[in-house]
């Protein structure tokens, strides 16, 4: 089976969801896995820039995690029962597990934290820190998707999401740190500065 890249469906501004449903290209649905899929382009990105073989395995596993997770947001509750969802699974829980499990093995090698830190070092920590912040952008959307289901009457999204990218946030903000640690070059630390007076 091959797939066409153009397809010409999308030339009214409307994108389809699993089901057939057809949205708007700007609706908060389409933002939020959009938001998604482009963290998943920033880990593929961060890869580019890792010679560490572990820390590749895990963002790897971390973008077909991301694949999965997008999948789970463009197949709304409101068809589950019907042929398209029957081809995508749900995020689990215990996908929240493993992500705390990461956090806590990585972050076992690192120095405690005691000061706050600015995004930069190794390339594949800045890498690491943008993968962060637009996962915390992501996860706004997820918050505010939420909301519209909800005051639309349609059923929540699935509540293992929303946890699921406040804790690889967690993880990603330690993988960076990993990465300065394992090139030697220490993170960089915010110096507060005083307001410049006129």
């Amino acid at each position: 089976m091959t797939f066409k890249i153009y397809t010409r469906t999308g030339d009214d501004g409307t994108t389809g969801l699993f089901g057939g449903q057809r949205v708007l290209k700007n609706s908060i649905r389409i933002e939020t896995f959009g938001a998604v899929d482009e963290l998943n382009a920033a880990l593929g990105t961060a890869r580019t820039l890792n010679a560490d073989a572990q820390l590749d395995s895990l963002l790897e596993d971390l973008q077909n995690q991301l694949f999965d997770l997008g999948a789970d947001l463009a197949t709304p509750e409101a068809i589950e029962g019907k042929a398209a969802s029957s081809h995508i699974s749900r995020v689990p829980k215990d996908s929240i597990d493993a992500l705390e499990l990461s956090i806590d093995i990585y972050e076992a090698e690192l120095q405690p934290l005691r000061n706050f830190i600015l995004p930069g070092g190794h390339p594949l920590a800045a890498a690491l820190h943008t993968a962060r912040v637009i996962c915390r952008r992501a996860e706004r959307f997820v918050v505010s998707l939420e909301e519209a289901e909800i005051a639309e009457g349609h059923p929540p999204i699935n509540p293992t999401i929303l946890r699921y990218i406040n804790r690889l946030s967690d993880l990603l903000f330690v993988l960076a740190r990993v990465a300065n640690s394992r090139n030697q070059i220490p993170d960089v630390l915010w110096s507060p500065r005083k307001a410049i007076l006129d």
